[in-house]
């Protein structure tokens, strides 16, 4: 992220390095082991947190801004970012109905959510003829999820929108990019220390992990693109990946974080991941 290149570049830039937090995230498999699961939900809270800081400093508030700002909607300048908003949240919730079809499984998502849990995986893998392949099809869930789930579109249209306004600024990009990366460290572990712990090599798991967030790079480029492209639709955009980014957080990142008994360690980490990722906005910005 360099100040002065092109909206694509600096998506590029931008997404790379959300990628990266997704690997070094993953990588925490080769340290800490299965059993320690109050750091994964205490880590997914401070995540979502930031994350719900970042949708309103970094998109919607930019989004708001810039539909007031082109005089085309009056005392309804709030139409577009509902309208974005709401479509971008449909989005990740259809996606979530889509990917058993994609998939050819029909795994609820509680079950998924409670396969995630390292005793019960270990326990399929004490029965691998009946459970492997279960579980293969569970982690290939989880991937897709958070490939669709990617908020490299986010980042993309961050970027693409410089300028476009006065909260529009390269610096509220840069921190969208660094709330999004700090999101994507808790997720690489997420996937990657289950894994572990149902038995796969530390490498394979870490390979698993970082797959997760190799997407987001590809999703980057398009969100710029196209909000260099279609500069008239800035404001459902923004809005749109705002949408997506809080489906997702009150969808799967709080319900996972709560599911082993750490909600309260989850609640206080997303206290204090708001707080992190406002200051960053509001004191960088």
């Amino acid at each position: 992220m360099l100040l002065g290149c092109s909206p694509v570049l600096q998506a590029v830039l931008g997404t790379f390095f959300t990628w990266g937090l997704t690997a070094a995230g993953s990588a925490l498999v080769f340290v800490f082991s299965s059993g320690q699961r109050r750091i994964l939900d205490g880590s997914l809270g401070f995540a979502a947190g930031v994350m719900l800081a970042a949708s309103y400093w970094s998109l919607l508030a930019p989004a708001i801004e810039l539909a007031e700002n082109s005089g085309k909607f009056g005392a309804f300048a709030f139409f577009p970012v509902v309208i974005g908003f709401t479509l971008g949240a449909a989005f990740v919730y259809f996606a979530d109905l889509l990917l058993p079809w994609l998939g050819v499984i029909e795994h609820s998502q509680t079950a998924l959510a409670l396969s995630y849990d390292a005793k019960v995986m270990k326990e399929k893998y004490e029965h691998p003829s009946t459970h492997h392949q279960e579980y293969e099809n569970e982690l290939s869930i989880r991937i897709g999820r958070t490939a669709l789930h990617s908020e490299g579109l986010a980042v993309g249209v961050g970027f693409g929108a410089v300028g476009k306004s006065a909260s529009a600024t390269f610096e509220s990009a840069r921190n969208l990019a660094i709330g999004i990366g700090i999101q994507n460290f808790p997720e690489g572990l997420a996937v990657s220390l289950p894994l572990r712990g149902a038995g796969f090599s530390t490498w394979r798991a870490f390979w698993y992990g970082q797959l997760s967030g190799m997407v987001e790079p590809l999703a980057g480029i398009f969100g710029a693109v196209a909000m260099v492209l279609a500069e008239p639709l800035l404001p459902y955009a923004l809005a749109f990946a705002a949408g997506a980014m809080v489906y997702v957080v009150v969808d799967d990142i709080i319900p996972e974080a709560q599911i082993s008994g750490n909600g309260k360690l989850a609640s206080w980490t997303s206290i204090l991941g708001f707080v992190v990722m406002m200051s960053l906005d509001v004191g960088l910005g």
